[in-house]
């Protein structure tokens, strides 16, 4: 489950609660679903590293982060779980009603 963000420069780091051990992918060499804006509210895809306790999203387009969105849509198939098996929860960090995700 998501617990918190903290904006790092371009990048925002992710920390969330159930994920003792970290992070995993199944099925893919990066993790999908992750989206990233400014205060533009212009959701683009984020790119995700995978750092022990927490995952850094960035997109090279949005130099001041402010919101991030994850398997944020009726057709969201996700493929990044906890160590222990557990998928990571859809979330989002802002509150800005619809917005177009592109």
């Amino acid at each position: 489950m998501f617990k918190r963000m903290e904006v790092n420069g371009s990048k925002v780091n992710l920390y969330f609660d159930n994920a003792p051990n970290g992070f995993k992918l199944n099925n893919g060499k990066s993790a999908t679903e992750f989206y990233i804006a400014g205060a533009d509210k212009n959701f683009l895809p984020a790119t995700v590293k995978i750092e022990k306790e927490k995952l850094v999203v960035f997109n090279s387009k949005i130099k001041d982060p402010v919101a991030v969105r994850f398997s944020f849509s009726n057709t969201a198939m996700s493929n990044i779980f906890s160590k222990e098996g557990l998928p990571v929860a859809p979330f989002r960090t802002d509150d800005w009603g619809w917005i177009r995700v592109k």
